[in-house]
């Protein structure tokens, strides 16, 4: 467990690829406080499984993550009830589908919001606290669309190539403290935000169910399959060990080929 004794912070941690962060970091004795929305019975259960697999606490913040004074607060309760803030991991997001030109204002600055600036409160809060200790690791879960675009989604688009831009300023600002600033960008994962947004793409595009998942999703992942959670934390795991010390301001994809295309 060469994790034991380090804290971690991950949002949007209640499902998907944040909840698969969450219990590997927890697998190697983290105390790792969650964030996010859901059915409260549930995500008691994930945060009590995550000490079962640590031996150490786990916590859950309901911070919302458009709201800056909610995510300082849920940092500085991070650290009272786990500790400082060792290994911070920005995954809360969301996703709209629709043409730029009826593109609803809130969702625009919603996703802005929970991608791009959460990230910018969290890393501002937590900073401090590594530097002092001259240990840290930050992630930022990007996507191929950090990378390449998709049409009808304009603000995610934006927002991800802004989280790739951000994690590389931020980690030339503390190469020389023991810090690394990195982003993991998947393909197409089998997770709710995913699931959530066939709807709305078969509305614009006028699609069948199947047709999207086999002509707009999974059509340029070279390996036809859907990424899987676990790949993607095994990644976000491996960026915690000194090994990947060096390793640092990378936007490194696990796609399925999807980018090198």
């Amino acid at each position: 467990m060469f994790l034991k004794g380090k804290t971690a912070l991950i949002t949007g941690s209640t499902s998907g690829i944040g909840g698969g962060y969450a219990k590997a970091l927890a697998a190697e004795g983290a105390a790792v406080m969650i964030n996010g929305f859901g059915d409260q019975a549930e995500i008691e259960t994930l945060r009590q499984e995550l000490e079962s697999l640590s031996g150490a606490k786990a916590a859950y913040s309901n911070a919302d993550m458009t709201k800056p004074e909610e995510i300082r607060q849920m940092a500085a309760d991070c650290a009272g009830k786990l500790g400082p803030v060792d290994i911070l991991i920005n995954n809360a997001g969301i996703q709209h589908v629709a043409p730029v030109d009826e593109f609803p204002e809130d969702k625009w600055n919603a996703i802005m919001d929970i991608i791009c600036n959460s990230a910018f409160h969290t890393t501002k809060a937590v900073l401090p606290a590594m530097k002092e200790r001259g240990w840290g690791r930050i992630i930022n879960t990007g996507s191929m669309h950090s990378k390449v675009a998709s049409p009808y989604k304009s603000a995610y688009n934006a927002a991800k190539h802004a989280i790739a831009g951000f994690s590389k300023t931020v980690a030339l600002e503390v190469a020389q403290q023991g810090i690394t600033v990195n982003t993991i960008s998947p393909g197409y994962v089998w997770t709710p935000l995913v699931e959530n947004q066939i709807p709305d793409t078969m509305k614009a595009r006028n699609m069948t169910r199947e047709q999207v998942m086999n002509d707009v999703l999974l059509a340029g992942q070279p390996t036809k399959k859907f990424v899987q959670i676990e790949q993607v934390a095994a990644l976000a795991l491996f960026l915690c060990k000194e090994e990947a010390s060096a390793i640092t301001g990378a936007n490194l994809s696990v796609d399925g080929g999807w980018t090198a295309q």
